[in-house]
């Protein structure tokens, strides 16, 4: 049997912008959806932090999201996962917003409590976030589960949350070492180490994703392989600008197309005719983009390469966490790294 699995979908992402949430109608009206029914595959697994935000859901978004995800899901058979988006107190999962918002779905199991669920003769045990209270069941559900196939959405450290940021603190990954394979979200970069999968995000979310192939992936249980599907929807794109030694041709004749409905980024190396930048600014405007930031790199530093720049093309927590990094202090950096880290999670959740 094959089964779509689908990572962290964030609903209400970047409060709760119109944009992104155009952004994902596209991802599953023209890419997910679609690629179910061209492979007749009517089983779902999602993997956690269905919503955005553990405090509260904006109700526009949360009708158009009824349309083009929940509506979908209900005409397959789709097990989800509580993420730590999901719930509102940090101690227990009892309050979350799947099982709060979702009833009305006959056909999505939301999961908030260990638990296995049979597919063609395959056992799959699906575990929520791990938290205080589920702590022990959690445990003693991996430990005496005879399922081959563990689904959750776990803190696994040696992953990475983004690409190139590596998590140092979680359960060991030897704790699943009795399984054949595991998937889990939470983490937003794709990656692979022996058994365990993260499955990263559908789409992109941050400009820490910039680069970072997403998308979905199809489970066989039969074989125990992993396809994974890439989403060729981009909203985060850079435009690199040198108008030395060029024609006005050269500037302006690129295709503006790919540019409707993204978050674009203008790294000037050199801007020598003032009249034909503001030509390529008035054409991407044109072109339908929703955010033009514009960086200077006026010193020729180089700024092609991406991991030269140091603006907003790095996440809150990237910034955070190299500011540590640089400070003269006793205190153990990781540790203060993981307060900034969970006091960033918080303020997501506040208005």
């Amino acid at each position: 049997m094959k089964i779509a699995v689908l990572g962290d979908t964030h609903i209400g992402a970047r409060n709760d912008s119109p944009i992104f949430d155009n952004y994902f109608r596209t991802f599953y009206s023209e890419v997910f959806f679609p690629y179910l029914q061209q492979h007749n595959i009517t089983n779902i697994i999602q993997l956690g932090d269905v919503f955005d935000r553990r405090k509260y859901v904006n109700f526009n978004v949360l009708k158009s999201s009824k349309q083009y995800l929940f509506d979908q899901l209900n005409l397959y058979r789709t097990i989800m996962l509580v993420g730590n988006h999901d719930t509102f107190f940090k101690n227990t999962n009892n309050v979350n917003s799947p099982d709060l918002i979702l009833k009305e779905y006959g056909s999505i199991n939301t999961v908030s409590s260990p638990r296995e669920y049979e597919f063609d003769g395959t056992q799959i045990l699906f575990i929520p976030w791990i938290c205080p209270e589920n702590e022990q069941e959690v445990f003693e559900a991996i430990e005496n589960t005879k399922a081959q196939i563990c689904c959750g959405h776990f803190e696994i450290q040696g992953f990475e949350m983004y690409k190139g940021s590596i998590i140092d603190h979680g359960l060991d990954k030897n704790v699943f070492s009795k399984f054949e394979l595991v998937l889990s979200g939470h983490y937003h970069h794709r990656s692979t180490k022996q058994n365990i999968t993260y499955c990263g995000t559908p789409y992109e979310l941050t400009w820490s994703d910039y680069g970072d192939q997403k998308g979905f992936h199809v489970l066989d249980t039969d074989t125990r392989t992993l396809e994974f599907v890439p989403n060729p929807r981009l909203m985060f794109i850079k435009h690199h600008y040198d108008d030395k030694d060029k024609t006005i041709e050269d500037v302006l004749l690129d295709d503006f197309s790919i540019y409707k409905d993204t978050i674009v980024k203008v790294i000037v190396r050199n801007k020598t005719n003032a009249y034909w930048f503001d030509m390529l600014l008035d054409k991407l405007q044109k072109a339908g983009a929703v955010d033009i930031q514009v960086v200077d790199d006026h010193y020729n530093l180089n700024l092609e390469d991406d991991k030269d720049i140091v603006d907003e093309a790095e996440d809150t927590l990237t910034i955070l966490n190299k500011y540590i990094d640089s400070m003269q202090i006793k205190t153990d950096k990781k540790q203060l790294e993981h307060l900034m880290r969970t006091l960033y999670t918080d303020a997501l959740s506040l208005e």
